[in-house]
């Protein structure tokens, strides 16, 4: 049985391979479609990329070490399986440089389109075993995040040859650029 996560809360993950997928609903009546975009930092023990193409997303779909891949970027939201896009992470693979991988997202256009996270539904990241898709853990965005247009959802971290993950939930008004700017 998956556990629901609270903003914080952390657990072992115990699997080699996951998937990270991510989700949500747009509201009706903004006039756009809700583009939202998850990306992945790989960070090294200072909190910053060792390299630009650790940098996981629409653009660059693979890390240089291969454990990362993204799904692509779906420009609408409201999957009818859940999960409008999907980060797989192959714990076996990851750079030894690399401490924790942040999951970030973004919503694209944001200030054209003039939406922000309070007007989305259902938002949510989960945690499941990439081989039989079993739910491990997720973690539903039910803050109001009125005002902010990018989160850090949560976070794969290492802790000796463990790796374990973290619900974070933390809101900014800014877009991609605020996260390649914090961790580049």
């Amino acid at each position: 049985m998956a556990i629901n996560l609270v903003k914080g809360q952390r657990i072992e993950i115990g699997l080699s391979k996951v998937g990270v997928g991510l989700g949500w609903d747009p509201n009706e009546g903004t006039g756009f479609d809700f583009d939202l975009d998850a990306s992945a930092f790989m960070l090294g023990a200072n909190k910053k990329l060792p390299a630009e193409d650790f940098f996981v997303f629409y653009n660059n779909p693979q890390s240089p070490d291969g454990a990362v891949e993204s799904s692509g970027d779906d420009t609408t939201g409201g999957s009818s399986d859940g999960d409008d896009e999907t980060l797989t992470v192959d714990l076996t693979k990851v750079d030894s440089k690399i401490q924790e991988i942040v999951f970030t997202v973004t919503i694209h256009e944001f200030e054209t389109r003039k939406q922000n996270f309070g007007q989305i539904r259902n938002s949510f990241i989960r945690i499941y075993n990439v081989q039989t898709n079993e739910e491990i853990a997720k973690y539903e965005l039910d803050e109001d995040f009125s005002v902010e247009t990018a989160v850090e959802f949560g976070r794969l971290y290492k802790r000796g040859n463990e790796w374990k993950f973290e619900a974070m939930g933390v809101g900014y008004k800014g877009g991609l650029q605020y996260f390649v700017d914090k961790y580049v």
